[in-house]
């Protein structure tokens, strides 16, 4: 029989072969190789056998798929290591989540001077190297029965659909309800590490019984769990929460949980933002606008939002009419729509707004800028013929493309289709916003991934995870074709020959939420900002009290120059002031001596303490406007 490979190869196999035999055949016994496989875009066990056509992907650890079935068959190690040392454990669920996993117990109380015991227990379990058997149950009867002794188990597999099938993994003497794929063997597990202990509400509800999680993660080489832990403590070291305050950037305040205080330096870096997004808008022909915060009940019921979102808006109540404090921008730019009569000559039409939405997070899930309950979008809403389709949504591929770029921001993007449930719109049209996604992303030629199942409920998108400096993924722009919206509104134009047609519109966001990525950039430069956005470009230090008088005047043609300029009047020593200059992250630290008084010079170091020496005034201020005005990652003095 003949298989199709992921690189469109075809090769021949025995009849009656698994997808571990053709692992095999090519040779694929490195433990991050062949981890699970992917049969007619199906994952499946390495055990499933194999059919004549079909279409095969064996997943490997740098695979997102491989990962989550590496750190899901390491989760059910984790829980098989606790029930051997704590046998009246009750094992709940343990997924796969970024970074690694975790597993929830009841009935266990440990402490972190526990997991050791814990961590040695799993290698042992990994070196036994069990297969991972799947057992099918007949029936939900049979299931329940398996996990009688399990109420949270019992619990799990009454809520599933009476005709869900439903199966469990054995390894060794460890059995526990799962999905699967698991790794055909443990021996592929090389290196873990259980990283902590915490509490957590059973199904994350906090009227339920608190449980005891445990996190961990694996690797298939020791040297990929030596870089991990090596990443998680750069990571502590660039955590914006921690290094946004310590800057004077933002500040966060339980009189406003949620909601950021941006400070006057973070202000700089904001505008600089918003300067270069504004840009962009201008060149791509957008206009933009913006509408009110607070909007009647009314437009969110029209919208579909009133009935899909309810739970994550903050209301109130005036004159006895009910609002809602906005928690997207689109039906606002609905309404903008209304108000004139379109031409198809207008289209497309793309109308951009820099708003500030608010949506309820439970307080346990604000983290900082990245999860915020106030933020703002730096939404757009194209709105454009059904030929316009493909070209528009190339146009904001090559705008979030050259946006991520300049910040040296890898990305991939993922294709969303429709959820199984709770959606809005005709087959036909999510059809035709499927379709249409899926072909400009085909024509734009960039590589990308479908995510079965995980579009908005309004329709398929395009989400962009970019990839920071420690190499972790956040999810940030969008891209949405929406028929829904223009139905409900009926927003209309008039076509070239006469008639009244329905445009075809796109939401788009680039930075996603602003604060976001706002708090993304400070971990990824690591406070130490680009010149062009930094909030302390150049600091003057006197080395004695007689040089203040030229060192302000430095100040004053480096502030006129478009600079952010001061002049440190401490009373510290040089090297201390220096030091602090560092600490704040200063791009250009000058030093005016009776040397530089007498020359007109100044005394250059960059922030990374490497001492330039004397330099004229006019020569560095035109180094420093070529680098702002490029935007440039990297001062020209680095290269000296």
């Amino acid at each position: 029989m003949h298989i199709k490979l992921k690189d469109g190869s075809t090769l021949e196999m025995p009849k009656g072969s698994s997808a571990k035999d053709l692992a095999e055949k090519l040779n694929l016994k490195q433990p991050h190789q062949a981890l699970a496989a992917n049969i007619n875009g199906k994952d499946v066990d390495l055990s499933s056998p194999l059919k004549d056509g079909d279409q095969v992907i064996l997943w490997e650890f740098n695979d997102p798929e491989g990962k989550e079935i590496f750190w899901h068959t390491s989760a059910h190690v984790l829980a098989q290591a606790v029930l051997r040392l704590y046998p009246n454990a009750k094992p709940t669920i343990g997924p796969p989540i970024d970074g690694g996993f975790y597993y929830d117990f009841a009935n266990l109380h440990v402490t972190d001077e526990d997991l050791d015991a814990i961590e040695k227990e799993m290698k042992k379990v990994v070196s036994e190297n069990h297969q991972s058997i799947r057992e099918d149950f007949s029936s939900k009867e049979q299931a329940l029965q398996s996990f009688q002794d399990n109420p949270y188990k019992v619990e799990l597999i009454e809520s599933f659909e009476p005709d869900e099938p439903l199966s469990g993994y054995r390894q060794g003497e460890f059995f526990d309800l799962c999905r699967g794929p698991h790794l055909h063997n443990l021996g592929k597990i090389k290196a873990l590490k259980i990283m902590k202990t915490s509490g957590a509400y059973w199904r994350g509800d906090s009227k339920n019984e608190m449980l005891t999680r445990i996190y961990a993660v694996t690797f298939p080489d020791r040297k990929q769990l030596k870089e991990h832990l090596h990443l998680l403590e750069e990571a502590k070291k660039r955590d914006h929460k921690i290094l946004g305050p310590k800057l004077g950037l933002f500040s966060l305040r339980e009189e406003a949980p949620g909601m950021p205080f941006i400070h006057p330096h973070g202000m700089i870096i904001w505008n600089q933002l918003l300067d270069f997004l504004r840009e962009r808008l201008q060149l791509d022909d957008y206009q933009e606008i913006k509408t009110p915060i607070l909007l009647a009940q009314e437009l969110w019921e029209r919208s579909g939002h009133w009935d899909y979102y309810r739970e994550h808006m903050f209301t109130t109540e005036t004159e006895e009419r009910h609002y809602v404090i906005k928690p997207m921008n689109c039906p606002g730019c609905m309404l903008y729509y209304k108000m004139h009569v379109h031409s198809y000559r207008e289209l497309p039409l793309r109308i951009g707004e820099i708003g500030n939405v608010h949506r309820f997070e439970p307080s346990g899930a604000i983290s900082g800028l990245f999860r915020c309950r106030s933020f703002h979008q730096d939404d757009a809403h194209v709105f454009m013929k059904p030929d316009d389709i493909k070209q528009e949504i190339i146009n904001i591929l090559e705008f979030a493309d050259h946006l991520y770029k300049t910040f040296d921001l890898q990305y991939h993007m993922e294709l969303s289709t429709r959820p199984e449930k709770n959606t809005i719109g005709s087959d036909d049209e999510w059809e035709l916003a499927t379709n249409g996604l899926k072909d400009a992303l085909d024509a734009w030629g960039h590589e990308y991934r479908i995510n079965e199942g995980d579009g908005a409920f309004y329709g398929p998108k395009i989400d962009f995870h970019i990839r920071d400096a420690l190499n972790r993924t956040w999810q940030c722009g969008t891209v949405q074709l929406d028929m829904a919206l223009p139905r409900r509104f009926d927003l209309e134009y008039t076509a070239d020959d006469g008639s009244r047609q329905r445009p075809i519109m796109l939401h788009r966001a680039i930075f996603g939420s602003i604060e976001r990525f706002f708090g993304i950039l400070i971990e990824h430069f690591g406070g130490r900002f680009p010149l062009w956005m930094s909030p302390r470009q150049v600091r003057l230090i006197c080395v004695a009290d007689r040089h203040a008088d030229y060192a302000n005047q430095l100040c004053q043609d480096i502030t006129k120059a478009g600079f952010n300029c001061d002049v440190d009047h401490t009373h510290e020593s040089v090297s201390k002031k220096v030091r602090n200059a560092q600490i704040e992250q200063v791009n250009y630290i000058l030093t005016i001596g009776d040397k530089e008084v007498e020359n007109q010079t100044l005394n250059l170091r960059t922030r990374n303490n490497v001492v330039h020496g004397e330099v004229k005034l006019k020569p560095f201020l035109e180094k420093i406007t070529k680098e702002s005005e490029n935007r440039a990652l990297e001062s020209p003095y680095a290269e000296q």
